[in-house]
C-alpha cells in the first residue's frame, strides 16, 4: 500500500496518516484540538506531538473549549511540571488564549467550523502533488487564515502552522496522488 513519504514506519504515524490526516473535520472540538496540537508543534516534529497527544487530551480536559478558556495561571504552572506534554509556557498560555478566541468565533459565526471552512470556500482544496517535496509549507488561504486569526487575538497561528492545520483537518488534500488515501479523502 503506497503512502505519503513523510509517514515512515512509525505505527502511530501510520495510523494517523491512514485514518485522520486530510479527512475533512467539521467538529469544533476536533478542530480546536488540531489548532492546539499544531501550535504545540512549532519547532518540533509531528511525531513528537502525536506521542504526547494522549497526555494533551488529559491535561486539556478532552479539548473542552470552555474549560481550557477558563484555565488560570495556577493550572498553567501545574502543566509546566507535566512531563507528558510540551512544557513551553508561551504555548500553554496560547492554548488558553486561543480557547477564548474560539469561544468568540463561535459566538460570531455559530461554530468554529463555519469560521474555519470559509477560508477554503467551504470545500476541500484538492491538490495533486506527485511527490512530497512539491508540497508547500503555506498557501494564500493559509496566509489569509493566519492574518484573520491573528487579528482576532489567536497566538501561534502563523501561515505555516495554519497550513499544517489545514492539511490535518482536511481543508486541503495534500496526500500525494499515488497515496492510497488521496482518493479516499
Amino acid at each position: 500500500m503506497k503512502r505519503c513519504g513523510w509517514v515512515g514506519d512509525d505505527p502511530l504515524m501510520i495510523k494517523y496518516h491512514d485514518t485522520e490526516w486530510g479527512a475533512p473535520v467539521h467538529d469544533d472540538v476536533k478542530l480546536f484540538e488540531f489548532i492546539i496540537l499544531d501550535s504545540m508543534q512549532a519547532g518540533l516534529s509531528w511525531r513528537t506531538i502525536l506521542n504526547k497527544r494522549a497526555a494533551f487530551n488529559d491535561v486539556f480536559d478532552g479539548f473542552d473549549i470552555a474549560k481550557v478558556a477558563g484555565y488560570n495561571n495556577k493550572y498553567l504552572e501545574q502543566l509546566m511540571a507535566e512531563p507528558g506534554i510540551i512544557r513551553n509556557r508561551l504555548k500553554l498560555e496560547a492554548a488558553t488564549n486561543n480557547a477564548k478566541c474560539v469561544l468568540a468565533v463561535q459566538k460570531e459565526f455559530g461554530s468554529l467550523a463555519e469560521y474555519i471552512w470559509q477560508f477554503v470556500g467551504k470545500k476541500t482544496i484538492k491538490n495533486s502533488w506527485q511527490e512530497d517535496s512539491s508540497i508547500p509549507a503555506s498557501s494564500p488561504e493559509a496566509e489569509a487564515m493566519s492574518k484573520d486569526m491573528k487579528s482576532r487575538g489567536f497566538k501561534f497561528v502563523g501561515p505555516t502552522i495554519c497550513y499544517a492545520f489545514m492539511q490535518g483537518a482536511g481543508l486541503v488534500n495534500d496526500h500525494v496522488a499515488s497515496c492510497f488515501r488521496y482518493t479516499e479523502v
